[in-house]
């Protein structure tokens, strides 16, 4: 279901002048209809589709008249107008189209005497001379040849005019844009103009032919041939000019070819005159002297790249190539334009001009296949899929096809689709299936990896040419495999449109193929099958990616596979519900549902009516613990294929139900789609209501209405209204006191959506309105929004408020407008940042309100009668106009006070917040039609003045070389002589000594600043609008430097809001501008001078967004376009034309409009050529190195790269990026210094700016031309001796990465996703094949000297870096000279760098050099180069490297997937042959522990994977007894003579025992197989056995055989040993007596935790047994010492393992009827509910909620209270706790329990329905209603009832809660404490009552006011008054000035009021009644919960 806006047409009526409409008034008829009255009535009409209408009754009524009305002049007079007004319309306007239309049906009779008209008309428009009108002529022209017969006839009557009129044209407009050369603006609209001009020159040579037919004008004298010469001539000219824009040169190259084409002779020898033009073999002697004197230039031998290419485009659009009509030559002309572009794809790097290749490349493809069809052999031969040209052509598909431009990748599938099209013409008539070229093809691409996005749609084009069935044959698993892909969302899109194309085309072939529908269910085992598996089992990622791309295709290509998959889905959604990770097939089956329903096919009420999905299941779908079910559950309820579809009473109760769980997702993803959902459902309630409205209006459709339902409509439209209303109600509900953010936005975002939706015209049906809804209650909830730190709450409370204002301001009387205003006008200068924010949207809201100037603003701003009375001033400009005057007045006096003491600014009054505010409310006025103009142009002066004393004033701060610590907060003398240098160096504007000695503002400040408010000179209103004096707090550096950066960042987003807003001035007319150009300048000056002084990264990000704005309201230029649409034509046009632009079309009047400014901004041209100049100033200023500069050459340069990246970013994209290029060439230049003696600086603000524009997005692909020497300058300059280049290279180098690969997608380093092939590298980069190769052999020249000194090349590790990223294809053919196999051999040398991590990289980088099929050879000849134990010369760094590039290469060939090929065994058999010669040196031959180590890992590496392949094992027996050799050899057996402090020794002893791990299980299976053979028996012996292992004096080697035993317990535990690997629970018998042994006397903490986790993970009747005899240990003391391990414990790990152990424990004594102590029980509990603290890890929750699930069935909701009350309902309080918690994994974690609980009850109860995977707040739910239900059971409701009232009242200490709340508030400037920001205390409590008050009701309970009753009765009254108390001390508007305290307290008191509730109806009726009880209840009750206290009265 989409919603789309409906588009509105715009048609601009046309006028007539005085004298047209005399002349039709003269000729009309009031009594009869004739020509001239139908035009007056049309003329008078204002609207364009009107005058559209009456337009088309013209012909109809002429063709009703007299035969001889030719000679009527009543028609000539209307003929007139007619050809008069098509001139004027503008060529966009319909009315223009309609009018040609038209007067093609003229009669014949009249044909004649129109064509004179229009020519009369046409011969004026001919005569225009002012270069800035012809392209109205232009236009003119071209919409006359344009299917308009007349026009077509005029221009034929004036062709020679007409040419000679584009004749001048094209030279005038060519003249006057190089006498505009650097105004951009104008330029660019002029080459918009001559490439008007050339399109319709080429228009009038091809649609008049006639005209230039026959050799009539085919001599020197002939007009039309001068003419022609000229065009010809003009068009070379352009083709030539690389300064004009690119879409002017490619034209060009099309007239080239067309004009030759015209005018060449014999015509048959015009390709190979293209031929010689393109190869550059013209000869001058066979060639026309009219051609080589008008396209001279064209006839050099080498042409520029951009030149051939638009050549070759002109060649092929315009020389016809059907049917071989220009023979041989034609032919040779085809394959030479293919070798042409081929060999430029190599050399244009641009990204427009590859593009444009791209395109041009593809339209070659269809030219040949236009060619073909002539049937030539010749070219069959030529053009067949094995030919050289077809070759070169597949090499530039592979490598542009995963292209990061989207037209390049769109262009590549083109050709590669006409590609096979083109070898399937080259072999017409064979068997395609088994076509060679075909089966190579798909060969290929099968092999290549999914993540290369141009495999799908390759394969797609292959598919349809050889069928998917002969694709599968290969590989049946190709579908699997595709969805496997799709859990990225980058190739999901490419994966469904391939998946698509494969199953459309394998039901079409099935169809074809089987007559009956036997075929259907293959075909769903094969599509639907894998995709019903992966959406119940798959990832959240790649199941919604398959839903929203593939899943719809799907039900689209076959609509009955639904039924299928409701089916299978519904058999397993009950056992299958999913879980938090996983949909499950409920989950599954909701999707589904959804996406079926949403595309029209199937109805919900059909499938519900039909038992297919209950009630209940959608429900269970609806509060699913995956957010994405919960989604699809929601989505099934409100999408439809029909938006008019009645909602039902039944989805609306299910919404209700929803919306009760569902609206505090911490997921902005998930809460943007409720909302999206949700408003396809109110547009269905619209849409809907509105046809019911009109049934209801319209009886005789009644039968209709009850056919579809059997409501009448008004009780329908009834149950919308209510509805509607109830979900208002709950969401009001929800925005209560310390409602979370997400709860909150969700909740403004549903209300925003619902005033959007419900709002029509006045005077329609409408059946809802928010506004009914809307109450004081509710206004004042959304105005405390405005009080939330998130601003995106703010932004929708203030839009709602927008929307609902008029309601809104009803509600607010004058005095409460007054509070509001001043807590803005207080909270617009506090100290906290987030409150001048709050200020500014309440400031925004309030300007709305009518009466502002008289209640607030009076007191302070004096009033302007002038303004008061101007009716003609809106409300909003008035009031913003005077609330921005007094922040002015208040920011002014501040900046005052600041130049004083900066340090009293920081502390009480910020001047950030009224700037903020000022800036604010600029930003929501509309400029465009403001009233009081001198009042603003004055208004922004004072402000532009401001800024810069403001800025001024807080500078040097942020402008110091160390702006982050400034104040000297300590007294230590060495602290503050060490700063005094800093502050000396700033010398800031204070007049006291706070800046010069330590001193700390305390409450003396109170004092001083009353002292000094009585020497201001003007009235202090700041403080005067406090209020109270405040207690002031101490300041901090952080509160300094937080005041004056945050200054500084707003001074520059109001002087940038002020560049973008406000109309500038641009004519001598003052009227025309609120800002003057004079002030643009300044203002961007003072952006230049702090962006490159600034040292705070803070400040010059924030001047460099103010830049931004003001950079592109410079260079934009669509300045042009918006003032033809918004600029009234009265203040354009020259003073003697405005009165007469009403008698003309508005498309006349625009273009004087356009003349008028084009002129008018060649005034300011100098405003516009400033960017160029700040630009080129920087640069020269950077060359200098001038010693005076005051240029920051630390901090990666400060602001000077944002100031760059400012100006070139905003210059147009489509423009030819002059700067860019200027820019990029000097500062490579710099990079790369040739001199190295001349100061580094430059080359470090070169590396450093270059960085910065490598990483700007907004440069786009502009940027990649620039890439390679990019490259180059970050390599070279890593080889500097200076620091400081060295570290801008890395920093250059690393951005560069990124551009090149893309951001890292993938933890694995070795991920193929940010990785390319090394073909499209160097294709993309050829210049880095060269300089790479040739630095790499210069690195390993140094590795070769014989000595093996340390010495390393600086460039080793980044040249490494590259080429790991590259990797073979196997589509890199022999057509590339760009091979990757002379890097191997370079990569093989740097295995011998002396350097270890050198020698790591070497063999990360060889892998991707190393196609699969070529490992086992490149490895047998690395192993073959190691050498042998005899040898004499033995350099263990070269063994080293070699074995690290054998292990590198072995892994990847390991997991290459091809372990079914032959070939592969086969390698694998050779290798493993190969490294038995070799392995002296795993052995002790080899004194080299490292080696020994790195010979090992590959030995373990073929274990392991021997081991996993079962065949194998006897295969190669021999490797085995290798190994155990290896081990018995190895010092774990015989003793290890070392200590750890030998090099090596460590990673030796971890590289034997993963040996032996791998090696024991193989032994152990072949041990119980008991194999007969000798062989087997002697490998059966294994050599070490697990205890040796864990008894050895090294942890690292205990630590790996611990970890291996808990693996191998874990797949016993969860069954998970497969068939003949039994062995592996041989290991584990009799190990408990080791472990537990180990557990006691273990030191390490690593293993002592891996002992612990193992006993925790086997059987205790196994464990238990053995405690006696090895630790001496019963079970009661083995308990106790594990709970003592928690205590003390100092890791989270040991303390998680010993509790998890110790709760096992616990159950399984207490299942067992052991004893176990009271006091053991309480430390355990107590335990628990310490892990459940908020404050905890993450780890430690998650340990105490999988405790709390193991512990359910038997401890929580036994029938039998094992624990006692109290103690059970304190572990209950702790899955609450975890329930409310931050982290949803925790809650998710903690939802278990409730999953755990409400099986236990649909099992015992037998009942059909529970919700069992719930989310969070439902489980919270659930969780109070099974306590309750327990109570019952367990008979405690007494007792338990009144425990959880004390859980309802909390436990908080008001008056120490209040106190830290004070604190927190004002001592912390950002830090907000310990904050839950997801947990909602009110929620928690509402549920805890309301199933309270439902078990009271139940069971009619009633208790006697005594003891724990009365106790509860007394504190709840007391906590009441002392509530009310705190309360009524709040100041005025607390929510605003005291929002932490006001929340807390609103939320205890509701919670006191539900707990006094209760207790209320808990009294016996002979009890005597508490007054006091009842009395506050009642008035509480009777005010509403928080009302009272909102103002806080």
């Amino acid at each position: 279901m989409v919603l789309k806006k409906k588009k509105e047409i715009q048609v601009d009526a046309f006028f007539l002048d005085h004298h047209q409409l005399e002349k039709l008034q003269k000729f009309s008829k009031a009594e009869e209809q004739n020509l001239a009255s139908l035009l007056l009535h049309c003329a008078q009409l204002r609207n364009g589709i009107q005058q559209i209408q009456c337009i088309k009754q013209i012909i109809p009524l002429v063709k009703k008249m007299d035969q001889n009305s030719a000679c009527d002049p009543m028609v000539k007079a209307c003929l007139d107008i007619l050809g008069e007004t098509y001139f004027s319309l503008s060529m966009k306007n319909p009315l223009k189209k309609v009018l040609a239309s038209s007067l093609n049906g003229l009669p014949e009779e009249l044909m004649m005497l129109g064509v004179q008209s229009f020519v009369c008309c046409l011969r004026a428009e001919l005569k225009t001379t002012d270069v800035y009108l012809y392209r109205k002529v232009l236009d003119n022209l071209a919409s006359c040849m344009e299917d308009f017969s007349l026009g077509r006839a005029s221009i034929k009557n004036l062709f020679e005019e007409v040419l000679q009129f584009l004749q001048k044209s094209l030279l005038d407009i060519q003249e006057e844009n190089r006498q505009n050369l650097g105004n951009c603006i104008v330029q660019t609209q002029l080459m918009h103009d001559l490439l008007i001009a050339i399109k319709v020159s080429m228009m009038l040579i091809q649609k008049l032919q006639e005209n230039i037919q026959g050799n009539l004008w085919k001599h020197n004298e002939s007009f039309v041939w001068q003419c022609m010469c000229s065009l010809l001539k003009s068009s070379t000219n352009f083709l030539m000019d690389a300064t004009l824009l690119q879409t002017v040169q490619t034209t060009s190259g099309l007239a080239v070819i067309l004009f030759t084409r015209a005018m060449y002779e014999p015509v048959e020898e015009l390709p190979s005159l293209v031929s010689d033009l393109l190869l550059g073999t013209m000869n001058h002697t066979g060639v026309p002297a009219w051609f080589v004197s008008n396209c001279g230039a064209l006839c050099t031998a080498e042409l520029p790249d951009s030149v051939l290419l638009f050549l070759c485009h002109g060649a092929l659009a315009m020389l016809d190539w059907k049917n071989g009509s220009m023979g041989e030559n034609g032919e040779k002309l085809l394959l030479d334009i293919a070798s042409v572009l081929l060999s430029l794809s190599s050399e244009l790097k641009e990204s427009s001009v590859a593009t444009c290749l791209s395109r041009v490349l593809a339209i070659w493809t269809n030219s040949a296949l236009a060619a073909l069809a002539s049937g030539s052999p010749n070219l069959k031969i030529k053009l067949n899929g094995n030919s050289d040209i077809i070759g070169k052509v597949l090499e530039y598909i592979y490598t542009h096809w995963d292209h990061p431009l989207d037209a390049i990748r769109h262009q590549t599938k083109l050709i590669f689709k006409n590609l096979l099209q083109i070898h399937q013409g080259t072999i017409t008539g064979s068997n395609e299936e088994s076509d060679p070229f075909f089966s190579r093809l798909i060969k290929h691409l099968l092999s290549l990896d999914w993540h290369v996005k141009g495999k799908y749609s390759s394969l797609g084009c292959l598919v349809e040419c050889v069928g998917t069935e002969n694709i599968l044959q290969l590989d049946r698993t190709i579908p699997v495999q595709i969805l496997d892909v799709m859990n990225d969302q980058s190739l999901a899109p490419y994966a469904s449109d391939l998946l698509e194309t494969m199953f459309t085309n394998h039901k079409a072939h099935f169809s074809s193929s089987f007559r009956e529908s036997t075929w259907i269910d293959q075909w769903h085992n094969i599509w639907v099958s894998p995709l019903l598996v992966i959406l119940c089992e798959g990832n959240h990622d790649q199941t919604t990616y398959i839903i929203d791309y593939y899943l719809p295709k799907l039900l689209k290509c076959n609509p009955d596979s639904l039924s299928y998959m409701i089916r299978i889905l519904q058999a397993s959604a009950d056992a299958n519900l999913g879980s938090c990770s996983t949909r499950g097939a409920l989950g599954a089956l909701m999707a589904c549902l959804r996406t079926a329903r949403a595309h029209g096919h199937l109805e919900l009420s059909n499938i519900m009516s039909n038992g297919l999905v209950s009630t209940e299941c959608i429900k269970q779908g609806l509060v699913h613990q995956h957010s994405q079910v919960c989604i699809d559950a929601l989505g099934l309820l409100c999408e439809t294929h029909r938006t008019t579809e009645i909602v039902s009473m039944e989805e609306m109760q299910l919404i209700h139900f929803f919306m009760m769980y569902n609206l505090n997702s911490q997921s902005p993803s998930v809460r943007q789609q409720i909302v999206s959902i949700l408003r396809k459902l109110f547009c269905r309630i619209q849409e809907s209501s509105q046809v019911l409205y009109k049934l209801e209006q319209n009886k005789t459709k009644q039968e209709l209405l009850e056919n579809s339902t059997t409501m009448h409509p008004l009780g329908i439209l009834q149950q919308y209204k209510d509805f509607m209303s109830s979900v208002c109600d709950r969401l009001f509900e929800v925005l209560f006191p310390g409602s979370s953010h997400p709860t909150r936005f969700s909740a403004l975002s549903i209300l925003e959506s619902i005033a959007e939706v419900f709002s029509v015209p006045k005077g329609q049906a409408q059946v809802f309105q928010l506004d009914q809804v809307i109450d004081s209650t509710r206004v004042q909830t959304l105005i405390q929004c405005f009080a939330s730190t998130f601003e995106e709450v703010k932004v929708l409370a203030f839009g709602l408020l927008m929307k609902l204002r008029d309601v809104a301001f009803n509600f607010q009387d004058s005095g409460n407008i007054d509070l509001l205003f001043q807590a803005a006008m207080d909270l617009s200068t506090s100290t906290k940042p987030y409150d001048c924010v709050t200020a500014s949207y309440l400031l925004n809201f309030l300007v709305h309100h009518e009466g502002l100037q008289h209640i607030c603003l009076g007191k302070w701003v004096e009033h302007n009668t002038q303004v008061d009375e101007n009716t003609l001033v809106s409300i909003v400009e008035k009031n913003t106009l005077a609330v921005i005057k007094l922040l002015l007045m208040n920011v002014e006096e501040e900046i005052f006070q600041a130049k004083k003491s900066l340090l009293r600014a920081a502390a009480s009054f910020p001047m950030y917040g009224r700037v903020h505010c000022i800036t604010g409310a600029l930003q929501q006025l509309s400029f465009n039609n403001l009233t009081l103009v001198s009042e603003w142009k004055e208004m922004v002066t004072r402000l532009i003045l401001m800024s810069y004393k403001l800025s001024a004033v807080v500078s040097p701060v942020v402008q110091s070389s160390s702006p982050e610590g400034l104040i000297p907060m300590d007294t230590d003398p060495e602290s503050a002589g060490r700063l005094q240098m800093i502050l000396n160096e700033i010398q800031p504007q204070d007049t006291n000594d706070y800046f010069m000695q330590a001193k700390i503002l305390k409450e003396h400040c109170k004092e001083e600043s009353e002292k000094l408010a009585d020497q201001r000179p003007m009235k202090n209103t700041c403080t005067e609008m406090r209020g109270k004096e405040r207690q002031t707090c101490d300041v901090t550096a952080q509160m300094v430097l937080v005041c004056c950066w945050r200054s500084m960042k707003e001074v520059s987003l109001l002087l940038g809001t002020l560049c973008k807003l406000l109309p500038s001035q641009t004519t001598s007319e003052p009227s025309n501008g609120l800002i003057t150009i004079e002030q643009v300048k300044n203002i961007g000056d003072y952006f230049k001078h702090h962006l490159l002084q600034s040292r705070h990264r803070g400040a010059f990000e924030l001047a460099y967004a103010g830049f931004v704005q003001l950079m592109e309201m410079l260079s934009s230029r669509d300045w042009l376009s918006d003032q033809l649409h918004c600029v009234s034509p009265q203040t354009v046009l020259p003073t003697e034309l405005r009165g007469w632009s009403l008698a003309q079309d508005v498309g006349e009047t625009a273009v004087y409009m356009y003349q008028h400014c084009c002129r008018n901004w060649c005034n300011s041209e100098s405003l516009h050529k400033m960017p160029e100049q700040w630009l080129s100033c920087v640069l020269e200023e950077i060359k200098s190195c001038d010693p005076s500069s005051t240029l920051c050459a630390t901090r990666r340069s400060a602001g000077i790269p944002f100031y760059i990246q400012a100006l070139l970013a905003s210059e147009p994209k489509k423009s030819r990026t002059d700067l860019l290029k200027m820019t990029m060439a000097e500062l490579i230049s710099l990079a790369t210094p040739l001199n190295e003696s001349l100061s580094v600086i430059p080359q470090v603000h070169a590396l450093n700016i270059l960085r910065a524009l490598y990483r700007d997005t907004r440069l786009g692909e502009n940027i990649m031309p620039y890439v390679a020497d990019g490259i180059k300058a970050s390599i070279l300059g890593f080889m500097s001796p200076v620091w400081a280049v060295r570290n801008s290279s890395t920093l250059l180098f690393s951005a560069l990465i990124t551009r090149i690969f893309g951001v890292k997608r993938e933890k694995d380093e070795n991920s193929k996703k940010n990785r390319m092939t090394g073909g499209e590298f160097f294709s993309r980069f050829p210049s880095l094949y060269p300089f790479l190769l040739k630095q790499l052999e210069v690195v390993t020249n140094t590795l070769n000297s014989e000595v093996e000194e340390l010495k390393v090349h600086p460039s080793l590790f980044l040249l490494l870096l590259i080429l790991g990223r590259l990797y073979p294809s196997p589509m890199d053919g022999t057509h590339s000279a760009l091979s990757m196999a002379p890097f191997v051999p370079f990569i093989i040398r740097c295995g011998h760098s002396p350097v270890y991590r050198c020698r790591e990289m070497s063999g990360q980088a060889l892998v991707p050099f190393v196609m699969v099929n070529e490992v086992p050879r490149t490895v047998l000849s690395l192993l073959e180069g190691l050498p042998n134990s005899t040898s004499h010369c033995i350099r263990q760094n070269s063994i080293h490297g070699t074995l690290l590039q054998v292990f590198h290469l072995l892994q990847s060939y390991l997991e290459s997937k091809q372990f079914v090929s032959l070939d592969f065994q086969q390698g694998l058999t050779d290798i493993i042959t190969c490294l038995g010669t070799k392995l002296w040196l795993a052995k002790r031959l080899n004194p080299c522990l490292v080696t020994r180590a790195a010979y090992l890992d590959v030995l373990v590496m073929l274990s392991t994977h021997l081991g996993k392949c079962k065949k194998q094992e006897m295969q190669f027996h021999e490797f085995w007894e290798e190994m155990n050799r290896v081990i018995s050899d190895s010092e774990l057996v015989s003793g290890i003579p070392y200590s750890s402090v030998v090099p090596g020794l460590i990673q030796y002893l971890q590289s034997i025992t993963k040996l032996v791990i791998s090696v024991l299980p193989v032994t152990a299976d072949l041990d119980i197989q008991g194999s007969g053979s000798a062989a087997a028996k002697k490998m059966s012996k294994p050599s070490l056995s697990i205890a040796h292992l864990l008894h050895c004096d090294f942890h690292e080697v205990r630590l790996l055989m611990l970890e291996a035993i808990l693996l191998w317990s874990k797949q016993k535990n969860s069954k998970q040993i497969t068939e003949g690997r039994e062995g592996v629970l041989c290991l584990l018998i009799d190990l408990e007596d080791t472990l537990l042994t180990m557990a006691l006397k273990e030191t390490n903490h690593q293993c002592f935790c891996k002992v612990l986790e193992i006993l925790y993970n086997m059987d205790l009747r196994n464990v238990l047994p053995k405690t006696e005899c090895s630790i001496k240990m019963n079970p009661n003391e083995l308990l106790a010492w594990s709970l003592n391990l928690v205590d003390i414990s100092n890791s989270t790990e040991g303390q998680i393992i010993a509790l998890k152990f110790a709760s096992k424990l616990i159950i399984h004594l207490l299942q067992n009827h052991h004893q176990i102590s009271e006091q053991v029980l309480k430390k355990w509990i107590q335990l628990i509910l310490y892990f459940c603290g908020d404050e905890q890890e993450t780890e430690m929750l998650l340990a105490a909620a999988e405790v709390l699930k193991s512990i359910t069935s038997f401890l929580l909701i036994s029938e039998k209270l094992i624990l006692g009350l109290s103690d059970t309902l304190a572990l209950w309080k702790c899955v609450v706790l975890l329930l409310q918690n931050e982290d949803l994994v925790v809650r998710d974690a903690a939802a278990e329990v409730i999953q755990v609980a409400q099986s236990e009850k649909k099992s015992n109860e037998e009942t059909e329905f529970a919700l069992r995977i719930v989310n969070a707040p439902m489980a919270l739910d659930l969780a109070f209603g099974i306590l309750c239900e327990l109570l019952q059971w367990w008979g405690e409701i007494h007792t338990g009832v009144l425990i959880l009232l004390e859980w309802l009242l909390g436990d908080s200490d008001l008056k120490r809660d209040s106190e830290t709340s004070a604190l927190e508030e004002d001592d912390y400037l950002f830090d907000k404490g310990e904050v839950n920001f997801w947990a909602e205390k009110l929620t928690h409590a509402r549920q805890l009552s309301k199933h309270l008050l439902q078990l009271i009701s139940m069971t009619h309970l009633t208790l006697p006011h005594h003891g724990e009753l009365k106790r509860l009765s007394i504190t709840a009254l007391d906590q009441a008054q002392l509530v009310e108390h705190h309360l009524q001390a709040l100041p005025p508007t607390p929510e605003f000035s005291k929002t932490a305290e006001f929340t807390r307290l609103a939320i205890q008191n509701e919670r006191i009021l539900l707990c006094l509730k209760i207790l209320n109806l808990l009294k016996s009726d002979d009890t005597c009644k508490n007054e006091n009880l009842e009395n506050y209840v009642t008035k509480s009750s009777s005010s509403g919960n928080m009302d009272t206290f909102s103002q806080g009265d």
